[in-house]
């Protein structure tokens, strides 16, 4: 691995350590004093009229920001018009207890594996909301409610439509159930008429919980995401980031190919094939001259630097192949094997060395492919994607499922940074969920670790909210898209009509 990307894992996770050891013991964002993530807007789409990025408190209506001055608070920001808290609860007042009791755990700012989850008012507004839902609630949250001079309780009438999430979430478990039809529906509301639904990322969750789904008109919008996909590519391109679009693209059509059988897909899928045999990186030939340049601590030293991996672009450029985009190199080289379309098997096997190389003893895999220390971990979605890979690898050794079996194990002991993953959270957040599936005690771990999550990203509408995170990075006019995308994904697990997430 280079020098430059190894020094930037290697600075990156001493700054980490240093802000947890800075921190106040005052949350599960990084927040600045700048004021970012909550000043950051979506310009457009169904969350523009918030005048921030803050969390969503689930059917609720409220919007929050956390504020080091009041760690045992929820500072309201925004109110969405309709919901049981408008006209129950105004902008600029605290909210400092629900359920009956006040907040009891401070918030904690910073990014690391010590604040990692949602301790504090944050996680306990999520058990009392789910409790006012249960059977046994009665429908009605009790917020205790600040103005700075005196505090009211107002009961807030979110009824119990949904109820709460069972034991074994998502499987037997009929808010789940509810759920995730209503996320089916709103994706194909919501898709493009082209197909898309904006992005590679949104394209590969909402289609393959659609292609779970199974139902016709669930198949006919996959379908027609199929057919965009496979109509914007070919064996070669020029675009830019492209690798993201064929590693979509590849996963995209095997499934929905391995579930409708249906032919055209397949010299689709041979293009996609010979792009990506193209595009990972074998050979210092396919390095970018100016990468010495523009990254010169990253430019391959040894002809195993990278080898077998692929970056956001074909061959070498900037600082190279990436784990994230091979472990879905992987993955789409397995799933195309399945549907008959060959791959060479060196190619499959060195894409495996790769996320070997860059897998710690502990089963974390780190950015590209040198290890972290034994004892570190963070985000889990590089090493969700390259678990089922693995777990799916068409080679006979037991290396490759002792490879997926750790890694699984690995991320649900450390399930608390869920929607904290680097880069694109989202992405992350799908390939870890339904890697631990394939265990199902790593999965339990998971799931319960991040319930409070499902609780309060839903939206009164019924859509799901991109809840602030790690990397503050993808908030905009696509935010409800894309955890509707993903939250659906993960909810259709248990259905197990995906190859990725267990089909026989």
């Amino acid at each position: 691995m280079s020098v430059v990307i190894r020094t930037f894992l290697r600075t990156g996770l001493l700054l980490a350590a240093a802000l947890l050891f800075a921190r106040p013991a005052e949350a599960q964002v990084h927040y600045f004093t700048s004021g970012w993530p909550w000043s950051a807007q979506a310009t457009s789409g169904p969350d523009a009229a918030v005048p921030g990025w803050f969390y969503n408190l689930g059917i609720t209506g409220l919007r929050i920001e956390l504020v080091p001055g009041a760690p045992k608070h929820m500072v309201v920001r925004y109110v969405i018009p309709g919901s049981p808290a408008d006209g129950q609860i105004a902008v600029g007042e605290h909210l400092v207890g629900a359920g009956g009791a006040y907040f009891v755990q401070p918030h904690q700012n910073g990014y690391g594996p010590a604040v990692f989850g949602a301790q504090g008012p944050v996680g306990e507004f999520a058990v009392a909301l789910e409790a006012a839902q249960d059977s046994t609630g009665t429908g009605f949250l009790d917020v205790r409610v600040s103005d700075g001079t005196t505090e009211r309780v107002v009961s807030l009438d979110i009824g119990k439509k949904y109820g709460s999430f069972s034991a074994t979430f998502p499987a037997a478990c009929p808010k789940s159930d509810l759920i995730l039809g209503e996320l089916l529906d709103y994706l194909v509301l919501h898709q493009d008429s082209n197909g898309s639904w904006g992005n590679p990322v949104n394209d590969l969750y909402a289609a393959l919980a659609l292609i779970a789904s199974g139902r016709p008109e669930h198949l006919k919008a996959a379908r027609k995401c199929a057919v965009n996909l496979a109509a914007t590519t070919a064996p070669t391109s020029t675009d830019w980031l492209v690798n993201w679009r064929y590693m979509t693209a590849g996963i995209v059509l095997s499934e929905y190919y391995l579930v409708t059988g249906d032919a055209w897909v397949l010299p689709e899928l041979t293009e996609v094939r010979d792009f990506l045999h193209a595009s990972q990186y074998t050979d210092h030939s396919q390095v970018d001259p100016q990468a010495a340049v523009t990254h010169p601590g990253s430019f391959p030293q040894s002809p195993l630097d990278a080898y077998g991996g692929w970056g956001h672009n074909p061959g070498f450029e900037g600082y190279g192949p990436i784990a994230m985009l091979t472990a879905e190199g992987a993955l789409t080289y397995t799933l195309m094997q399945r549907c008959g379309v060959g791959v060479k098997p060196k190619r499959l096997e060195i894409a495996y060395d790769f996320l070997a190389r860059g897998t710690s003893q502990s089963g974390y895999l780190w950015y590209a492919d040198e290890a972290a220390h034994p004892t570190d971990w963070a985000d889990q979605g590089r090493g969700g994607a390259a678990a089922v890979a693995n777990i799916l690898s068409p080679f006979p050794d037991t290396k490759y499922r002792r490879r997926a079996l750790g890694a699984i194990e690995q991320i649900g002991t450390h399930a608390t940074s869920f929607p904290d993953t680097h880069g694109s959270p989202i992405l992350g957040m799908g390939y870890a969920a339904a890697a631990t599936s394939f265990v199902p005690v790593s999965f339990r771990k998971f799931m319960d670790a991040n319930r409070w999550w499902f609780a309060l990203a839903q939206c009164p509408d019924g859509s799901f909210y991109y809840q602030p995170n790690r990397d503050n990075a993808g908030y905009g006019s696509d935010s409800r898209t894309s955890a509707s995308a993903v939250t659906a994904f993960i909810l259709s697990i248990p259905k197990k009509n995906l190859v990725i997430t267990g089909r026989p």
